[in-house]
C-alpha cells in the first residue's frame, strides 16, 4: 500500500498532462485545468503501482536531457527566466543560506515554491522537481520561524526522543513553506574545537552523534520519506570525516586510517542508512589528501554498496569545481565526480554549462549510460516515495505551523535541556525570583546572537533578526517584580546592592569558513571589560555563555560564581531563564571535552588531556521556586567494593582487507548494579588499533578494556557497549571474558 504523503490536493496538471502524451513520450504538452479520466494515466503517474514499477516507466520514456536536468540542481536566484526549470528539465531547485524572498514570510515561501513547481510540471513528462533548503535548526531562512537549539546543544540533552519530535516539527514547518528537501542533519562528528562547524555537531564521539540520527525519523517518518504527512527528504552530511581535520581546518584533509575512519565518522551514518535516509551530501574535505567528491571507493563502494544506502547523494555548493583545484567546471571534473557515485550535482550558478559538459561527457562514453540510470532511478524513487507526483504543491494546512506557540514550547523545551551548569559555586544558582539582578553582555537581548550562523542568512548576525524571547526577556518574565532586574550591555552602573549579576556572553554568529579559529578561542575583549567591570562591584557574577563551542575561559572561570554553557539556544531564550531561577533543574552533560586552554586542541575523550571539564559533565540542583537550601544529608555507610556477575559477548560489525571492527556487549547479569567492569580475550595475530567507550592495555597477548569514569555503572539486568577496531582476521574472533565490581 503506497503511503500517505506530505502534500496537498493535486492539481489537475498531470491527468491531462498523460492523455496528451503518446506512449513513446515524445509528445509535448503544457498541464491544463481540466481534469481527463483516471483511465488516461500512464503507469508512471498511477499511484497504485509499486514504486519500482513507476520508476521503470518513467525512465523508459525520459530522454537523455530529461535524465541529466533531474541530476542538475540550481539555486533559485540563478534560475533567470523562471522558465529554464523546463527548458533545462531541472530536477531540483535550492536556495543557499543566503537565499530568500520578499516579504520573507512563510506564505511567499510557499507562494515561490508553488511557481516554481509549476514550471517543472510544464514539461512533456511532468516530472516535479524537489527543492532543497538548509533547514538546520528550523526552518532558519524564514522569518517568524521556530528556531530550535543547533546540534551541539541538542547533543547535551542526550535525548534522541527530543530529537525526534523536533525534527517532526522542522519537518511541519519546512512542509508549510512548501520545500520538501532539508540539507539536514549534520553527522559530523567534531574532533576539534577550531572548526567553525563544530556547532552543527551533535558532539565529539560516534556514539553520542549516532543516537541523535533520530532526527532522520523526525524529518520523514519512521517509515521512511512520505511515510507521515509533512514529510520531508532528509540529508545526512557531511559523508565523511569533515568533523576530523587537521588543525579542524573546514573543507581541510583529514588525516586517518581506515580503521579510524570507520570507527569514528562511519557509524554515524550507517545509522542514517538504517533509518532509510533518504540523500546523502558529501563533504568539501579530503580523505588522506583525496577530495570525496571523487572518491569513488567512500562513496559508490562504502555508502552504497557495504552500507546499503539506496537514496541519492547529492554535492555540496559548486563542491565538483574543486576537484582539480582550478576554478571553472571542466569535463574531467563532471565525470570523475559523477563516475564516483554522485547522483545529484549541486551547480547553483553553472547549471547549463553543467548540463553541456555531461551530456557530452555521457556521448563520448566517459559516463555510462548506466550510471546515468542508476542516478534516475535513486532521484526519481525519494520523489513518488515523498507522493510528489501526487501532490506536488504546497499543503497549505501546515503554513499555520511556522512559528506556532505549539513548536516554540517544544524549543524552550529543548533550550532547557541543553544548558549544562559547569560551575556552581557555593549554590549562587538558582536564582531567586524574589533578588534583584543586573543583567549584562552582548548576548542577553540579542537573538541573532542566541541563534548563530544559519539563521535568516548563511553566516548569521547579530540584532532582532527574527522573533522571539531573548535571555534578559526570559529572566523578566521569570521574576516576581521585572523592575528589580536591571540591564546594561556594558555593564555600566552596577554596584554592590544586587544580589547577582547575570552575563551573557560568548561568540557572535558566524557560519562555514569565517568560524574557524586557528588562533585564540577566548571571550573577545568587549566580553573581558563587561565581566571586569561585574567583578569589580563585588556581587556574585553568574555567566551564561553563548557559543557554538567550548571557549578558553579558564583564566577567567575564578572570578565567575557560576557557570552555565547556553551554546546557541534559538529563539526561545526562556528555557535558560527556566534553569537560572529553578524551575527546571539543570541537566544537561557536556557532548564536547572542555579545554584548559587553547593550545590543546584538539582534546577529546580518551586522548589522556587533562581536561578543564570532562566529556559528560554537567551539575545539577533541586526543582522550585526561590528555593531554599537543602538540608545536608547524614552520611549512610558505603559499602565495600565487591565482585559482579557479568558476560560478554563479541560482534563484528564491519571488515575490510586486514582489519576490522568489533562491538562488545557487557551485560550485568546479577542481580546488584555494578560499578564498574572490565573485559579481556587473547589477541592471537591482531592487534587492537582504537577503542572507543573504554580504556585499553596490552600485556602477556592479551587486551584488556576496562569502563570509563561515565560509563562503569550497569543496572542489573543492563548492558553497556564499547567497540574497538583491530588488524589482523575477524575470523574465530574469541569470546571475551568478564569481571564486575560492585560498591564504590
Amino acid at each position: 500500500m503506497r503511503p500517505p504523503t506530505r502534500r496537498g490536493r493535486l492539481t489537475a496538471v498531470l491527468a491531462v498532462t498523460a492523455a496528451l502524451i503518446t506512449l513513446t513520450g515524445s509528445m509535448s504538452a503544457q498541464p491544463s485545468a481540466a481534469a481527463a479520466p483516471q483511465a488516461a494515466a500512464l503507469p508512471y503517474q498511477d499511484a497504485s503501482l509499486p514504486v519500482d514499477d513507476r520508476v521503470d516507466d518513467l525512465l523508459s520514456r525520459m530522454t537523455l536531457d530529461d535524465k541529466i536536468g533531474q541530476m542538475t540542481q540550481a539555486d533559485k536566484d540563478a534560475i533567470v527566466p523562471a522558465s529554464d526549470i523546463a527548458t533545462y528539465r531541472l530536477g531540483s531547485v535550492l536556495s543557499g543560506g543566503d537565499g530568500t524572498v520578499s516579504p520573507n514570510n512563510a506564505q511567499t515561501w510557499a507562494d515561490t515554491y508553488d511557481g516554481l513547481q509549476r514550471q517543472a510540471l510544464g514539461t512533456p513528462l511532468a516530472i516535479p522537481m524537489i527543492y532543497g533548503i538548509d533547514a538546520v535548526h528550523g526552518a532558519n531562512a524564514v522569518r517568524g520561524a521556530t528556531i530550535f537549539p543547533h546540534n551541539i546543544g541538542l547533543g547535551a540533552t542526550r535525548d534522541p526522543a527530543l530529537v525526534q519530535r523536533i525534527g517532526r516539527a522542522v519537518a511541519e514547518e519546512v512542509s508549510g513553506t512548501g520545500v520538501d528537501w532539508t540539507f539536514a542533519p549534520c553527522l559530523c562528528v567534531a574532533r576539534n574545537d577550531r572548526w567553525g562547524r563544530t556547532y552543527e555537531s551533535f558532539g565529539e564521539t560516534p556514539e553520542l552523534v549516532t543516537s541523535m540520527a533520530t532526527v532522520v525519523d523526525g524529518f520523514q517518518g519512521p517509515g521512511g520519506p512520505g511515510s507521515v504527512p509533512a514529510s520531508v527528504l532528509a540529508t545526512a552530511k557531511h559523508y565523511i570525516g569533515d568533523g576530523g581535520t587537521t588543525n579542524g581546518t573546514d573543507q581541510g584533509n583529514t588525516q586517518l586510517g581506515e580503521a579510524e575512519l570507520r570507527a569514528v565518522h562511519l557509524p554515524p551514518f550507517k545509522a542514517a542508512v538504517d533509518r532509510g535516509v533518504g540523500s546523502v551530501m558529501l563533504s568539501y574535505s579530503s580523505w588522506n589528501g583525496v577530495k570525496l567528491h571523487g572518491h569513488k571507493y567512500l562513496v559508490t563502494d562504502l555508502l552504497k554498496g557495504e552500507l546499503g544506502f539506496d537514496g541519492f547523494v547529492v554535492s555540496d555548493w559548486a563542491a565538483v569545481d574543486q576537484l582539480d583545484g582550478q576554478t571553472g567546471f571542466t569535463a574531467e571534473e563532471v565525470s570523475k565526480a559523477v563516475n564516483a557515485g554522485v547522483d545529484m550535482v549541486m551547480v547553483p550558478h553553472d547549471y547549463k554549462k553543467f548540463i553541456s559538459l555531461l551530456r557530452g561527457e555521457v556521448n563520448n562514453g566517459r559516463v555510462p549510460m548506466s550510471r546515468i540510470d542508476d542516478a534516475n532511478r535513486r532521484i526519481l524513487t525519494q520523489k513518488f516515495g515523498l507522493g510528489l507526483f501526487e501532490k506536488p504543491l504546497t499543503d497549505r494546512a501546515y503554513t499555520s505551523t511556522v512559528g506556532s506557540a505549539e513548536h516554540r514550547a517544544l524549543a524552550r523545551q529543548a533550550v532547557r535541556q541543553s544548558q549544562v551548569l559547569l560551575k556552581n559555586e557555593g549554590g549562587v544558582l538558582p536564582l531567586a525570583k524574589s533578588a534583584k539582578l543586573f543583567v549584562a553582555g552582548k548576548s542577553a537581548d540579542d537573538i541573532g546572537n542566541m541563534s548563530g550562523g544559519w539563521t535568516m542568512s548563511w553566516q548569521g548576525r547579530s540584532g532582532d533578526i527574527t522573533p522571539g524571547t531573548t535571555v534578559l526577556e526570559g529572566i523578566r518574565e521569570s521574576v516576581n517584580d521585572p523592575s528589580r532586574v536591571t540591564f546594561e550591555r556594558y555593564g555600566n552602573g552596577i554596584d554592590g546592592s544586587y544580589t547577582a549579576a547575570v552575563a551573557v556572553v560568548g561568540e557572535t554568529p558566524y557560519a562555514e569558513g569565517r568560524g574557524d579559529r586557528p588562533g585564540a578561542m577566548g571571550l573577545d575583549q568587549e566580553d573581558l571589560q563587561t565581566l571586569a567591570k561585574l567583578k569589580a562591584s563585588g556581587v556574585p557574577v553568574v555567566v551564561v555563555l553563548v557559543s557554538g563551542r567550548p571557549l578558553d575561559i579558564a583564566a577567567q572561570l575564578p572570578d565567575w560564581r557560576a557557570l552555565l554553557a547556553a551554546w546557541l539556544p534559538g529563539t526561545e531564550g526562556g528555557g535558560v531563564a527556566d534553569v537560572l531561577f529553578g524551575d527546571h533543574r539543570p541537566t544537561g552533560k557536556l557532548p564536547m571535552t572542555w579545554m584548559r586552554s587553547a593550545s590543546q586542541q584538539p582534546i577529546n575523550q580518551g586522548d589522556g588531556k587533562d581536561a578543564l571539564f570532562p566529556y559528560g559533565h554537567g551539575l545539577t540542583y533541586g526543582t522550585g521556586t526561590d528555593p531554599t537550601p537543602t538540608p545536608t544529608p547524614t552520611p549512610t555507610p558505603t559499602p565495600a567494593p565487591g565482585p559482579g556477575s557479568c558476560t560478554a559477548t563479541a560482534k563484528v560489525t564491519s571488515t575490510w582487507s586486514g582489519g576490522f571492527q568489533a562491538d562488545v556487549t557487557v551485560r550485568n547479569t546479577g542481580t546488584t548494579p555494578l560499578t564498574g567492569w572490565s573485559t579481556s580475550w587473547d589477541l592471537g595475530s591482531r592487534t587492537v588499533t582504537n577503542v572507543w567507550n573504554g580504556a585499553l592495555t596490552t600485556a602477556g597477548g592479551r587486551a584488556t578494556v576496562r569502563n570509563l569514569a561515565w560509563n562503569g555503572g550497569v543496572a542489573a539486568g543492563g548492558t553497556v557497549t564499547f567497540g574497538y577496531t583491530a588488524n589482523g582476521s575477524a575470523d574465530g574472533l574469541p569470546v571475551p571474558s568478564c569481571t564486575g565490581t560492585t560498591g564504590t
